[in-house]
């Protein structure tokens, strides 16, 4: 048995991992004191690769800047090999079984019989719901650090789980707003101070190699890519496109040097797309084939423009290094995203409601007075996040009748689509004077059909 100082079993936390940007939130929570001093606690890493493939993706452990992140833990462990042949994106153990796999895993992973905590990403999905069925004792501490921290939970939790969740780190990327994630279940949510994130930041940039070439004393404007294609958002032709009207953007804008990010997991066929595009438009196109961190990318390059479509990094730019930032294609993309529930509409509809349309503004707008942003997104992401999950956050739906009847209208009717308003008898909705009367949503609805049917009728 492993034990610690006066010959009490030791505490081992166990923090699970899958990107570095996630990794860097980590290291910047342990540096704040968010989990107390170092050796009070064996401090382990689980380390998952999600890719589908990821014998041919890219692992953390070779990415530029892994080794002073990691360098705040005892010890780091590989996921993907202690449930090999298993996807970590798949599987998760029966609960009947749960007892098994713990004693197991403490054996193979030199844990002992101390208390166990977890600290995991996205615990409604896996591979954070397996560790959780397995280290059924366990607290939960559940930190996020992207935008999709600031929605609703996507999946009702076993209350099994749910009673163990203690705290939900998050980095302030909008400031002021406070996540919807998990309040259902009344946990606390804690900021991740920024400059210790941005103190991590500095050290991952300065472990990673410059890119190759110089870009001359002008400032370039930075394109972000997403591979929305991936995620079934968007076609590749239309994502390839997606990335040309950036460029093309950038380049009415003003800017003459333009950096292309990839996705790690794009396709290189998305980069000769851009460098037509950018003969074309006569600027000139740096593609960054080395996978690093956007933040590094601002830091080695210090572009006068970050363009995107919904990525967190486009709030990261703003946030921590008071970028000039705009977005590219988010308004027709709030019509095509399904279901309403999908979890990417928080930080897709955050994007398009805080930062500037380029191809409008035709020059990049920095967010100066932040101080205001939570005051005045606040209302409409509550309302999002209701309408997108309203049976587990019955709690909002006061706010939502207010601010949809008050502020629905042509430059927000996007956020919302009809048919939702009218399933939950909100303003907006078709026939909502009377389904506002109904009980349930059903009965809703099926008012909503005979009002639409009988004008159509009369047509």
């Amino acid at each position: 048995m492993r034990r610690g100082t006066g010959g009490r079993a030791r505490r081992t936390q166990l923090f699970e991992v899958s990107t570095l940007y996630g990794a860097a939130t980590l290291a910047a929570a342990l540096d704040a004191g968010l989990f107390g001093p170092r050796g009070t606690a064996e401090r382990v890493l689980l380390v998952s690769n999600n890719a589908a493939v990821p014998e041919t993706a890219t692992g953390l452990p070779e990415m530029a800047g892994w080794d002073a992140v990691s360098a705040r833990f005892d010890r780091v462990l590989d996921w993907n090999e202690a449930i090999r042949p298993f996807h970590p994106g798949d599987w998760r153990p029966l609960d009947r079984d749960a007892p098994l796999w713990q004693r197991l895993l403490r054996r193979y992973w030199d844990l002992g019989e101390g208390p166990v905590e977890l600290v995991v990403e996205s615990v409604h999905a896996v591979p954070a719901a397996a560790l959780a069925t397995i280290f059924s004792d366990a607290d939960i501490h559940v930190y996020a650090d992207g935008l999709m921290s600031y929605g609703p939970t996507r999946d009702r939790l076993p209350v099994t789980t749910a009673c163990r969740l203690r705290r939900l780190l998050h980095l302030d990327l909008v400031p002021g707003l406070r996540p919807l994630l998990l309040a259902e279940h009344g946990t606390p949510a804690e900021t991740v101070p920024n400059d210790a994130f941005r103190t991590v930041l500095d050290e991952i940039t300065r472990a990673t190699p410059k890119p190759a070439g110089e870009l001359g004393v002008e400032r370039p404007a930075v394109l972000l890519g997403q591979y929305l294609a991936a995620l079934d958002i968007l076609t590749q032709a239309e994502e390839e496109a997606l990335h040309e009207r950036m460029l093309r953007g950038a380049a009415v804008a003003g800017f003459r040097s333009v950096v292309f990010k990839p996705h790690p997991t794009a396709p290189a066929q998305y980069s000769r797309v851009l460098e037509k595009a950018a003969a074309e438009a006569g600027v000139r196109l740096t593609v960054l084939d080395t996978p690093m961190l956007a933040e590094s990318v601002f830091a080695h390059h210090r572009p006068g423009l970050v363009v995107g479509c919904f990525s967190t990094a486009l709030l990261t730019a703003s946030v921590y290094y008071g970028l000039p930032v705009a977005r590219v294609g988010t308004e027709p993309l709030l019509e095509r995203i399904t279901p309403y529930q999908n979890s990417n509409r928080i930080p897709l509809t955050l994007v398009d409601a805080l930062l500037p349309d380029l191809e409008v503004a035709q020059k990049g707008e920095v967010i100066t007075d932040r101080s205001e942003l939570a005051g005045n997104v606040a209302p409409l992401m509550r309302t999002v996040g209701y309408c997108m999950q309203a049976k587990t956050n019955p709690t909002l739906r006061a706010d939502a009748e207010r601010w949809l009847a008050a502020e629905l209208g042509p430059s927000t009717q996007r956020y919302f689509k009809r048919a939702r308003l009218t399933a939950l008898a909100l303003p907006g909705g078709f026939g909502s004077h009377l389904a506002r009367q109904l009980p349930g949503s059903a009965a809703a609805l099926r008012v909503a059909r005979r009002v639409r049917k009988a004008t159509r009728a009369k047509r």
